[in-house]
Order: C-alpha cells, then structure tokens, then sequence
C-alpha cells in the first residue's frame, strides 16, 4: 500500500456537486433515539404552539424553531458545554448532531448570537413549562411520584470577579476604598503590599450589605466549599427520592440560609408533583435545614419532615411559640426511626447525583451567564436534560452519548477475557498493551481525553 500525501489532497473544490456524491453520516444511536421519544411525544408541536406568543404570525423572516432551540440547550447537557458559544460550536462541526437538530450540510446552524437572543426573548416561565412537559413524560412513564423529596442545596461560581466589587452607597471601588482607609491610619502612598498587608488585618472586609458586583447585581459574596471566596449563586433541588427524578429546580441569593429558601423550593416542588400525582408527602434535608420554624411550616402544610437535627445541648422552650416544641420533638422521633436511615442514605446518593450531572459533567460549576432570570433559564432546560438522561437509561440502558462508548468497552473487555487470545498474551513481554491498543483502535479510532487516561489506567489482559 502506498503512502498517502497531504500535497495530493489539496485541489479547488467543485463549484457545482451532486447530492448522491456528499458523504452523509448514519447519526448518533443516542441522539436518533431521544428524537424518536421527542416525536413520539409531540414535542416540536407542544413547543411551537407554546411560543407562539413571541412572534408575529408569518410576517416576516423566519426565525430558529423554538424545537432547535431547546434541543441546542439539551446538547449543552448531554455533551457537558458550558457557554453558548462551546454549544453553537459543537452543533456546527458535528454531523450527528447537525441531524438532530435537522440541519442539512448546505444549511448553516444558528450561531451563539442566534442562541442568546432566542433566550432573552423566551420568558422564564416558557422553559419552566419545558421542564414541566417533560415530568409529565416521566410520570406516564412511571419514573417520577413527587411523594417523598429530598431538598439540598449547592453554590455556583458566578461570572463575575471579587476584584470588581464596588460599594453600595457611594460605587467606590474595593482598591480606592482600601487605599483611603489605609491613608487615614497614617500609611502614605502605600505599595501593592502594604496594601494587601493591611487589608488582611480588617475585620469583616466583604459583607453583601456593604458591596456588590457591578456586573452581576445578583450574586452574593460567599465562602465556596473549597474553602475560596467567590462571588456566587446557590442552587437549589427537589429530588424524588423513589426515582431519582429532578422535581424541581431554584436559583436562590448565595447569601440566604437553606431555612429561609425552603419553602420556594418546596412550594415549586409541591406544584410540580400535585400536576403528575398527590403532590409532596413526606420532605427530607440535611442539618442545614433544621429550624422549628421550618417544621412547623411543614406540619401546617400537612407534610412529614425528616429533617437532620444539629446538637444544639439542651432547649429551653418556655420564650417560644406554641407548637415548635411539639414538632421538633416529633421529626426528632422520626430521626430515631429505621426508615429515616433509609431516607438518609438515598438523599445522599439521588441529591448529589443530580449535583454531579448538572454541575459537574454538565459543565455548570461555573456559570458564563449573569442575572438570576438568565442562570435560571440554562437551569431549567439542564434539569429536564437531566430526566430526559434518566427516561433514556430506561429505555436503552445509558443517559447520555459519552456513556455509550463506556458501555461497549466493558463489552468488549468481557469479550476479551473469554477468547483464547488471553493465554496467548501471557506468553510474551509486550504484546498485551500493543494488541488492546490494535483492537481499540479498530473500534473506537477518535477516543476523549478522558476516556484515554482510564484506559492508560486498566490492568493489562493477563493481570487479574
């Protein structure tokens, strides 16, 4: 066989070419499958007639089908793409998803600006009833019953800097502020250092009454779970604790106690399972949650709490109103109980997966969006690619595309240790990583990064 060269391969493309000539790709299994359940269910048609409002009948130029729209947000899910930009990007170089969306190759996809201005038009409750439609599929599916929930809560990095903070009063900036402080206790023309020096010494320096972002008006200066400072949001879940379903989503101030955001989660939660079932029966959160007020709200609502009760020594009830120490006593009954074991132990696993899906191989720990309005909206269509992911595990075994290359692999690594190639192997130094590598390779030519580095991690064919 003769070496191909890259001199050969330049030539002036044709001017005119034939559509039976154009290579074509088969498409995704993962993606020709979820288009098949978005038809099944009559997904463009709900959205279109849901849109409707935004538009002026057919005067003027077409715009992007509201169906290309949210299914470019759902890729952003499924792919793990944080910006608009990484999403219009990706729609455009991939065939397969140039036929999700139901691109041809002489049409050109709609670009990042397309993608952001579509969103600033579509209100908040327009992709919250997205969200809603797709409970509704998981519940005539029997994926999703709303009775028992789980509540927890997680901050995202907001896309703003600590270093552009300024004032709420006057709009002075963080440096001018420290420098005139530093001028008044006696430091003249003071250095970059001596600044930094001083200001490490002041008490209470960044408080969310004293300044804000110029930026981001809603972000809140918080301490992250790593220990850093950022400016930052907190969002907040209502996760079916029989399914794993996502109930409801919430982007609250990053500043609020999870006592005092609660209830707005509860109360969307609440509405969502009343459209699908019963509504919410029985709540459980950890101790970040706890307070008698808290509980006696639940009790009104007729709501059984199992909620974590920090050690606070003993109470003394006699300042407080009438009811709190019945409740408190009560849910800490409950604690004692073996089903609240079991509770315990599914918000743990259900509340931090839907963390690590939509925040983590979703690409949304840090935001590339500003103000709670726009935030919320990428939340909302993350949280139904998240049920959409949890429908499609049902359906075909994997919820998102990356998995499927996982899944073979272990098919074929099964394969491999019932041939007889396994013994043969052992007989010599090097072959087993030369003829894995040949055998993967065949079967999957363009492997991740991080799909490479767990295969560089795998024990070879003779190991045990």
């Amino acid at each position: 066989m003769a070496m191909g060269k890259r001199s050969k391969r330049e030539r002036q493309e044709e001017l005119w070419m034939a559509t039976a000539t154009i290579v074509e790709t088969s498409g995704h299994v993962f993606y020709e499958r979820l288009n098949e359940v978005l038809a099944e269910h009559d997904f463009d048609r709900r959205i279109e007639h849901l849109c409707r409002r935004y538009y002026r009948g057919r005067v003027g130029r077409p715009s992007m089908a509201p169906g290309v729209y949210f299914r470019m947000l759902l890729v952003g899910y499924f792919e793990g793409l944080d910006s608009e930009r990484a999403i219009a990007w990706r729609v455009a170089d991939s065939l397969s998803l140039r036929k999700f969306l139901g691109y041809g190759l002489d049409e050109k996809t709609p670009d990042h600006s397309t993608l952001s201005r579509t969103r600033r038009l579509y209100w908040l409750s327009t992709h919250q009833a997205v969200f809603g439609w797709v409970l509704k599929v998981l519940a005539t599916e029997g994926l999703v019953l709303g009775e028992t929930i789980a509540i927890d809560a997680t901050t995202l990095e907001a896309n703003a800097a600590m270093r552009s903070i300024v004032r709420r009063d006057t709009g002075e900036a963080y440096d001018a502020y420290i420098r005139q402080l530093a001028e008044a206790a006696g430091l003249e023309e003071p250095t970059r250092e001596q600044l930094a020096r001083f200001d490490r010494k002041r008490k209470k320096k960044g408080t969310n009454r004293e300044w804000k972002s110029p930026h981001d008006p809603d972000a809140r200066i918080t301490r992250m779970k790593d220990g850093r400072t950022h400016l930052a949001h907190k969002a907040e879940h209502a996760v079916d604790l029989s399914t794993g379903a996502l109930v409801s989503v919430t982007l609250q101030a990053a500043d609020q106690g999870d006592t005092t955001t609660i209830m707005e989660t509860l109360e969307a939660a609440d509405l969502a399972a009343a459209s699908i079932g019963q509504g919410v029966r029985e709540v459980v959160a950890d101790k970040g949650y706890h307070s008698a007020a808290v509980l006696v709200d639940l009790r009104d609502q007729d709501i059984r709490s199992y909620v974590c009760e920090p050690d606070r020594g003993r109470r003394r009830w006699t300042d407080k109103p009438d009811g709190q120490q019945q409740q408190v006593y009560g849910n800490r009954r409950r604690l004692r109980g073996g089903r609240n074991a079991q509770l315990q132990r599914k918000r743990q696993e259900l509340a931090e997966r839907s963390f690590a899906h939509m925040y983590e191989t979703g690409a949304m720990r840090r935001l590339h969006l500003r103000g709670r309005t726009n935030i919320l909206k990428r939340l909302v269509v993350h949280g139904a690619g998240f049920n959409l992911a949890l429908y499609m595990r049902s359906l075909i075994g994997v919820g998102k595309p990356r998995q499927l290359t996982l899944t073979t692999l272990r098919r074929l690594f099964r394969l491999l240790s019932r041939l007889s190639l396994r013994p043969q192997i052992a007989t010599t130094a090097c072959p087993p990583r030369q003829t894995l590598d040949a055998l993967l390779s065949r079967t999957f030519p363009l492997r991740p990064p991080h799909l490479r580095r767990r295969l560089n991690n795998t024990p070879s064919a003779t190991g045990c």
